[in-house]
């Protein structure tokens, strides 16, 4: 029971709102109690609707996900960002009283978990009793620290009752435009700490009868510099959750309420033992190993951020996944590196958002998803690590910059269990890292102050199948139904006008079968003098690597051009730049007189921009899969007169050729033939066994001869984890007493 203080300073007693008389607190402690004794959701013996009335099962599973896509359907017309209407970066779930995920919808897929983890902090914390959970109740939540992956994904909570009971909760969630960071944005870079993230709301109750707190409304509208986005993106979320609140309150007046009761827990048990079920069915029991990288290049902006941030660091992701002959499935990042004075770092309700988007995608590619799959896995983010920081005021607004990278190895664990038991058809080489990801703010060209982040990178290349090419520029890893949206609705908010978007060549990584190509983007700011402008992406280090022989998709760039001539060529009609498809011979700097920057370093402090300036986004491809001399040559012709590959680069495939009469690229069958066999003697006189390369590189090893970036993170794996420290010890036998060298 609950208490409240009376009239007269006695004590009353409230009655629960969990079920069956019990409160949230003791719903929540039985529910953890029976699936570790028993091994089951709420130790569930039979799935008794699923048994006795199979179509009843299925029509009610169907009324509730139809509810829940129809709810996201309509909440993305109410929105009026583009990073909702036009990409779709929204979703909707429906959770248990005690915050376990019964359904989702379409959308950003991550959010399954990371809101469950939101409404069990609201359990376990007893918002029951302070500030109570009542009908009629809005409550949102930003903080990854209680369950979200960055701020920029605001969260909505809905309780549902009946007849005085909790009986589930309804949530949503978007991307927002603007947080309120110091650098204008969704998603800040350069911040050393969460008190530069921006507007951090961590699982506030902001309204009651279904009406906003005026107090809320006003600190929400005034803590971001895109008002109007904040404000109609709340309005579809809130409105999602009570169309979800409407079809769960039918269904029951239908079913009943213990009908309700039963079937939500028999369907967390039902995919909890088909996800485990599945485990055994499509992998090979063992333990597998793929570690990932991911560089952040900060010491190039010494002088804008603090000395100790402004540094040049490398993410480590030793990625271990051990399957079991009874289909557990344990996922393990210990000897992952330390947290990091940059935006990049993690919570563990990230990672397990990440996990999910894995998932979904992988051994789970059905419309069945909950909280059952991820009651089937055991996850360690080692306590201190990057992962899991021992230090709760690090940044994490850009979380999604570690967890991708961190989740390729977990792919790539994946396809060689599918290849091993034959299930060709599942393998894909590796996830892409879904960059450039261009941001920018200040005096926009309505003549106002405002940000801008913009969504194209939802449409990077898909990494190649096993017996065909990747798509191209169609998909965000984490939002299946994301888009790269129309060119004027980002004019609308961008003070950038796009110039040209095109196809990148040899964006996609090369194979027997190429990684999808990206695509990219040249834009113009217009209309005003003060932007900033920013990317994110890999750009030294290939965060992931093709598979069985194909290579990794394409690093970024930065290429921006200050102080350009673009006026007076718009006046004087002469040629300008629309593209930039091959940087050997740009055709930026070809077309336009300006200062320009080239590098490798996309990730910078926001640099300043004014009027006629131009910058270049390039959105990754994915990587390929497969010996590079086995691809067709035909596909390399179609490659090359469909824009996908330079034509210089035809050789790298063993192919040889030269274009027709009607300038289209053949292929000459013969010169082909004895290319690619010279290529194979090659390959032989170069080759050396695996003992032989290890041993040409033990020394270096054990001597950290390498980078300071590349020792740190050695330095920091080994501190923080001796089971790793051991295992790299033997890996490489360098001894028992070995330690990295100190800096």
């Amino acid at each position: 029971m609950n208490v409240m203080p009376a009239a007269g300073g006695s004590v009353e007693a409230l009655p629960a709102i969990g079920w069956d008389g019990k409160t949230l607190v003791e719903m929540i402690t039985e529910s953890e109690r029976l699936l570790a004794e028993t091994g089951r959701y709420w130790g569930v013996e039979s799935l008794s609707i699923k048994e006795q009335d199979p179509i009843r099962y299925e029509k009610i599973w169907s009324r509730l996900r139809g509810g829940l896509v129809g709810a996201r359907e309509t909440a993305l017309n109410i929105s009026a960002s583009p990073i909702v209407r036009e990409i779709g970066e929204l979703c909707f779930g429906l959770y248990t009283p005690e915050g376990d995920s019964i359904s989702l919808s379409t959308g950003i897929m991550a959010h399954i978990h990371t809101m469950s983890e939101a409404i069990k902090h609201i359990v376990r914390t007893d918002y029951e009793s302070n500030p109570g959970i009542e009908d009629g109740d809005i409550f949102v939540n930003n903080d990854p620290q209680l369950g979200d992956v960055h701020n920029a994904d605001v969260q909505e909570f809905v309780p549902i009752f009946w007849k005085g009971e909790l009986v589930a909760w309804a949530a949503g969630v978007t991307h927002e435009i603007d947080v309120g960071a110091p650098q204008p944005c969704g998603m800040p870079i350069g911040t050393v700490n969460r008190y530069e993230d921006g507007f951090i709301l961590s699982c506030e109750k902001v309204g009651t009868n279904d009406r906003l707190h005026r107090d809320y409304e006003k600190r929400s509208e005034s803590a971001t510099r895109m008002p109007f986005y904040w404000v109609l993106d709340e309005k579809c979320r809130i409105a999602g959750c009570q169309m979800i609140r409407n079809t769960v309150l039918r269904l029951i007046e239908e079913e009943g309420v213990d009908g309700f009761k039963t079937f939500i827990r028999e369907v967390i048990e039902d995919t909890r033992h088909a996800f485990v079920n599945r485990v055994k069915e499509m992998l090979i029991p063992g333990v597998y190993r793929s570690p990932s990288f991911m560089d952040v290049p900060h010491a190039g902006d010494k002088g804008v951020m603090p000395d100790y941030a402004a540094v040049d660091s490398l993410m480590n992701c030793p990625l271990k996944l051990t399957v079991g002959a009874k289909g557990n499935f344990d996922i393990d990042l210990d000897g992952a590196n330390k947290w990091g004075y940059h935006s990049f770092n993690c919570t563990p309700s990230g990672i397990q958002g990440g996990l999910w988007v894995t998932l979904c995608q992988t051994l789970i590619p059905n419309d069945k998803v909950n909280d059952g799959a991820y009651l089937a896995t055991t996850f360690n983010t080692p306590y201190g690590t990057w992962s899991n920081p021992d230090n709760l005021s690090v940044s994490n607004t850009l979380s999604w910059m570690f967890l991708i990278p961190c989740f390729t190895g977990l792919v790539h664990s994946l396809n060689r269990g599918f290849c091993g038991r034959g299930y060709l058809e599942e393998i894909i080489a590796a996830y892409p890292f879904t960059g450039n990801i261009t941001q920018g703010g200040g005096v926009n060209h309505h003549g106002h102050d405002g940000s801008w982040s913009n969504f194209e990178h939802s449409c990077s290349g898909v990494s190649a199948r096993w017996a065909w090419d990747g798509e191209t520029s169609c998909a965000a890893v984490w939002n299946p139904e994301g888009d790269m949206g129309d060119v004027e609705a980002w004019e609308i908010i961008e003070p950038a006008l796009y110039l040209g978007r095109n196809i990148r060549p040899d964006s996609g990584g090369l194979g027997k079968f190429r990684g999808g190509s990206g695509f990219e983007s040249v834009r113009m700011v217009f209309g005003t003098d003060r932007q900033v402008l920013y990317h994110a992406r890999d750009g030294h280090v290939h965060q992931c690597s093709g598979i069985f022989g194909g290579y990794p998709g394409s690093t970024g760039y930065r290429h921006t051009l200050k102080n350009t001539d673009m006026k007076e060529r718009f006046e004087q009609r002469l040629p300008y730049p629309v593209q930039d498809v091959d940087s050997e011979n740009s055709q930026i700097s070809a077309n336009i007189k300006a200062d320009e920057t080239l590098d490798r370093r996309l990730y910078h402090y926001p640099d300043p921009h004014g009027e006629y300036d131009l910058y270049l986004s390039q959105i990754c491809g994915g990587h390929g899969l497969g010996d590079i001399l086995e691809r067709r040559p035909g596909l390399v012709a179609d490659d090359i007169n469909s824009g996908h590959l330079l034509e210089r680069y035809a050789g790298a495939h063993g192919v040889a050729g030269s274009r027709n009469g009607s300038d289209q690229w053949a292929v000459d069958a013969a010169a082909t033939e004895a290319l690619r066999a010279d290529k194979k003697k090659q390959r032989l006189a170069q080759s050396q066994s695996v003992e032989e390369w290890m041993d040409s590189q033990r020394d270096r090893v054990a001597n950290m001869d390498f980078n300071e970036p590349v020792q740190k993170m050695h330095r920091e794996s080994c501190e923080l984890s001796e089971n790793w420290l051991r295992d790299f010890r033997e890996f490489w036998s360098l001894g028992g007493d070995w330690h990295p060298p100190s800096s």
